[in-house]
């Protein structure tokens, strides 16, 4: 009983993480599928989001939603803005070139925060102090209730975007076909732009939930959270929506049920291997499709 009882309590534990990486690899997602570019400065962004909202609540003493709405839209604006110098005068470049370029974003990002808010870790507002929930023999925790609540919603947001919204059947559009969409008079620019815009907000709010969870932040926070949402994107199939949300949940259960089990050493090592599996044994992912590419 004991067993079955701490295997759920790390179910519980790896959803909530789960659903931080969830956040973060749509938005990586949602850039590849329309631009075919791994921005490896997501994380970062990720770390800025939590940082502004560490800010709003500390010096302009707000509450947690509005300075995760304050985040969000900065964070936003901030991702078409990196996209609109750093990576659209590239559109037509090497891929090798983008790459280079989403690295040398994500050392700035980092290191421009290092020099405005020093490298020393700052300790992240407790926003639920004492709560929590018992369900049965079952412990949730009030972070872990508003990270369960903010995911679904944004998530829910997300889905109301992309399927029911004119936009969001143009960004459906340029994932499947940039050049086509653009001869059907789809503004490609706007609509890239618009995906980055997004996919930094979702990291934002991560970042933040992350902030929530951890009670701390620091400028190299978004390197590992980063990387991690990556892998998961890969593991549910990179460019399909539903995949980045699975591929989440199941890296953040595994990580939980390796620290729990076995030993939190290993957590890191067990997102790897899960990379390493994936790309030996199903390089799309579990919802990506095999398809040919005319050479």
């Amino acid at each position: 009983m004991d067993f079955t009882h701490q295997l759920v309590q790390q179910l519980i534990n790896g959803i909530s993480l789960g659903s931080i990486y969830a956040l973060i690899a749509l938005g990586y997602t949602m850039i590849y599928g329309i631009i075919k570019l791994i921005n490896f400065a997501h994380g970062d962004i990720y770390m800025v989001g939590a940082y502004i909202a560490f800010f709003a609540i500390t010096q302009a003493g707000l509450g947690l939603i509005p300075s995760l709405l304050i985040s969000m839209v900065t964070t936003g604006l901030l991702g078409m803005l990196i996209e609109k110098l750093a990576y659209k005068p590239l559109r037509h470049a090497p891929r090798i070139s983008v790459l280079i370029t989403a690295i040398g974003v994500s050392f700035f990002l980092e290191y421009t925060s290092m020099y405005f808010v020093t490298p020393t870790p700052r300790t992240f507002p407790d926003m639920f102090d004492n709560v929590a929930f018992n369900i049965g023999p079952f412990v949730v925790n009030g972070q872990q209730v508003a990270i369960f609540t903010v995911t679904i919603l944004l998530m829910a947001i997300l889905t109301y975007i992309v399927q029911k919204t004119k936009t969001g059947k143009a960004m459906r559009a340029a994932s499947f076909d940039v050049e086509t969409a653009q001869l059907m008079g789809i503004d490609s620019d706007r609509i890239i732009s618009f995906t980055f815009g997004i996919g930094s907000a979702l990291a934002a709010a991560a970042g933040v939930l992350v902030g929530i969870y951890y009670n701390s932040i620091d400028p190299l926070m978004g390197i590992m959270p980063g990387v991690k949402a990556f892998v998961a994107a890969v593991l549910g199939g990179i460019g399909i929506l539903p995949g980045a949300v699975v591929g989440g949940l199941i890296l953040g259960v595994v990580e939980a049920l390796v620290s729990g089990f076995i030993s939190s050493t290993f957590r890191d090592a067990a997102a790897f291997a899960i990379l390493i599996l994936v790309l030996l044994f199903k390089p799309t992912g579990i919802f990506g499709k095999n398809t040919r590419e005319k050479v």
